[in-house]
């Protein structure tokens, strides 16, 4: 298991003893990614980290401000999709270029507060954790978000349990640490952050749940909407479903 990030004087750049990746993809997020990475800094101060903030094809000037914001934050890493790919591929974009054994992901809408993730990586990190638990999810405990919104994730939420059985009842929830290498191992399509703990527990692994905060959305509107999500979700459903059913799994494996 590896060893909890110590704090350090002073917040270190990219070096070679990296422990923590956060993974951040944004899109038309130009008037919330300064105050984001300003807390994502300001959280992990101290620890060898790095920021890779993914930017699927915005058509505002996330990626012009993201440039400009590395002068200031060293450990910021900034990737350009040079097409719109939707949040699953950024996700993945930046976990591949992440150079971190253990990934953080957020958000990019403000909603996630960074200042959940040293509990969430202590966790996942501990010294008596489970040899099987690769990620840590949070759970938004007090939603700041429209009624409407959360009945359509409550609806989504609930069927969704009762088809794949994840013990997950807050799937839309962006912030998580996880195990680098047993993420890339998870089979890839569209909208897989949402099944993530399904995916995990379907490769052997186990997951866990934590309480975080959540708050309201920075400056900026949503790119998703309630039936956009459903209609997705059921095509989804069916796909992860069938996924899940032909995996077979040989509890790892021997060298002799």
């Amino acid at each position: 298991m590896r060893r909890p990030l110590k704090p350090e004087a002073g917040t270190k750049p990219v070096t070679e003893a990296l422990e923590f990746s956060v993974v951040v993809p944004v899109h038309n997020e130009a008037g919330n990614v300064a105050t984001l990475i300003g807390e994502i800094a300001s959280a992990l101060d101290g620890r060898a980290f790095e920021m890779v903030f993914v930017d699927d094809a915005s058509t505002d000037d996330t990626r012009t401000r993201l440039v400009e914001l590395k002068a200031a934050y060293p450990m910021l890493r900034v990737v350009g999709h040079r097409k719109n790919a939707g949040q699953s591929r950024a996700i993945r974009t930046g976990i591949l270029a992440a150079r971190g054994p253990v990934v953080g992901t957020l958000d990019g809408d403000g909603q996630n507060d960074p200042a959940d993730l040293p509990d969430l990586y202590r966790q996942l990190t501990r010294a008596d954790a489970p040899h099987r638990l690769k990620m840590v999810m949070g759970r938004r405990a007090s939603r700041k978000d429209s009624a409407w919104k959360k009945f359509g994730s409550r609806f989504a939420n609930n069927i969704r349990q009762r088809m794949l059985r994840d013990d997950c009842d807050d799937s839309g929830c962006g912030i998580k640490v996880m195990d680098r290498d047993a993420f890339l191992k998870l089979p890839y399509f569209d909208h897989m952050h949402r099944y993530m703990p399904a995916l995990m527990k379907a490769d052997g692994h186990e997951v866990e749940f934590r309480n975080v905060n959540h708050r309201p959305r920075g400056q900026g509107k949503s790119n998703y909407t309630n039936f956009g999500r459903l209609r997705d979700a059921l095509s989804d459903l069916r796909g992860v479903m069938w996924l899940i059913r032909r995996r077979r799994n040989p509890n790892g494996f021997d060298e002799y």
